[in-house]
């Protein structure tokens, strides 16, 4: 196993049926095979970097143990975070200076979701909590473990379970509107999916297919799958849709666990590539290109319209690399050392290389405007303006 990730393959129970729950700790596995492997793949050493291009640190925060699921919420000027410990913070985003602080006294098992009124996280007791501005306001038990950030819009609270049932709440009195489960596939991951919004739908994802639902009665709309690898056991075949995916206008582009990446035209219900690549982190996308990291974290990019090769790079080889993020001219990652690499986007040449702590990169790198924020997973806050 990779000296960067740890897995725990637990029994859960989660709603309407009994099944297997894999989870996956850190960041995940590059493969089932490298937890049998008997000796573990070295990092590619850093080469020496000449900067290309400038940026800087502009300020640090400390978050404390994040949420192993940790995602950070951009709302307007803020960026939104949850704790382990239980505690909801808002940082400026120009400043760093903490906007809010809200401490639930729980445990949480995903991160948080926020329309900048609303926030929702989940605890480790299966507790969907609302908070309201800078109080809490409601909070319920949920029948099933959550992993996914909720997804509040619309005066309503969208959750994914790790057996990927869907279900809606209401903001103001947290009554259940409806639920959407998955089919009863036997093995569930334990790790983030795919929830987000497209105009008055929302797009989720159930086992390897993403799934368009009216938002307001929980019908499906339409449905469009991914291919899924042909295993030989239900772990080989096991290809849900996990997050960060990328949305460019009216096409969605995603990550089916372990199987392939691929875009998908969201009015018209129709895939418009995929290709066969292993990888379990999340992706990115611009107008020109989709970017995602294999098992072994070597770098693809791929033309957005028609999905051929642009570049790859292995120079960061078995680094432990999160799910990447585009800023600008720039695509960056960052590993399990707590580096942020820039790399060009049409080229794949790194441009620049900035530190965090030594801990690793614990969340997916996200940005408001010009600023980016990375999360350490010893709880350290970083944001970055690259120029």
């Amino acid at each position: 196993m990779s000296a960067h990730a740890t897995a725990r393959p637990q029994v859960g129970r989660s709603a309407p049926a009994r099944r297997w729950v894999l989870a996956w700790a850190g960041l995940g596995l590059a493969a089932l095979a490298a937890c049998s492997s008997p000796s573990k793949p070295t990092p590619a050493p850093l080469e020496a970097v000449t900067a290309k291009i400038a940026g800087k640190q502009i300020w640090r925060q400390s978050l404390g143990e994040p949420v192993a699921a940790l995602s950070v919420a951009v709302v307007g000027d803020r960026f939104v975070l949850a704790s382990r410990d239980g505690v909801v913070l808002s940082y400026d985003v120009a400043t760093g200076a903490e906007r809010s602080r809200v401490a639930l006294g729980v445990k949480l098992s995903a991160g948080v979701g926020s329309d900048g009124r609303y926030s929702a996280v989940v605890s480790d007791n299966n507790d969907l909590v609302l908070i309201d501005g800078a109080k809490e306001r409601w909070r319920i038990r949920l029948s099933s473990r959550v992993v996914t950030a909720p997804l509040v819009a619309g005066e309503r609270v969208f959750i994914q379970m790790v057996d990927r049932t869907i279900q809606a709440y209401d903001v103001l009195d947290a009554r259940r509107l409806w639920s959407l489960a998955r089919s009863g596939e036997p093995l569930a991951l334990a790790q983030a999916g795919l929830l987000l919004p497209y105009k008055d739908t929302l797009l989720a994802g159930q086992g390897s297919r993403l799934v368009a639902i009216d938002p307001l009665t929980g019908s499906v709309r339409n449905e469009v799958g991914l291919p899924a690898q042909r295993g030989t056991n239900e772990v080989e075949r096991l290809a849900d849709l996990v997050g960060p995916a990328a949305r460019v206008g009216d096409v969605v582009c995603a990550r089916a666990f372990q199987s392939s990446v691929g875009c998908i035209q969201v009015e018209r219900a129709v895939s418009v590539w995929t290709r066969t690549f292993g990888g379990y982190q999340g992706l990115a996308a611009d107008a020109d290109f989709v970017f995602a990291a294999d098992g072994s974290d070597r770098i693809s990019a791929w033309k957005r319209a028609s999905g051929d090769i642009a570049w790859t790079s292995e120079r960061l080889r078995n680094r432990g690399l999160s799910a990447p993020l585009v800023s600008g001219s720039t695509v960056v990652f960052g590993d399990f050392e707590g580096w942020l690499h820039f790399l060009s986007r049409d080229r794949g040449e790194t441009l620049l290389r900035l530190p965090t702590d030594s801990s690793g990169i614990a969340a997916p790198l996200v940005r408001s405007g010009q600023t980016l924020l990375a999360v350490s997973r010893s709880g350290g806050v970083y944001a970055f303006r690259p120029q």
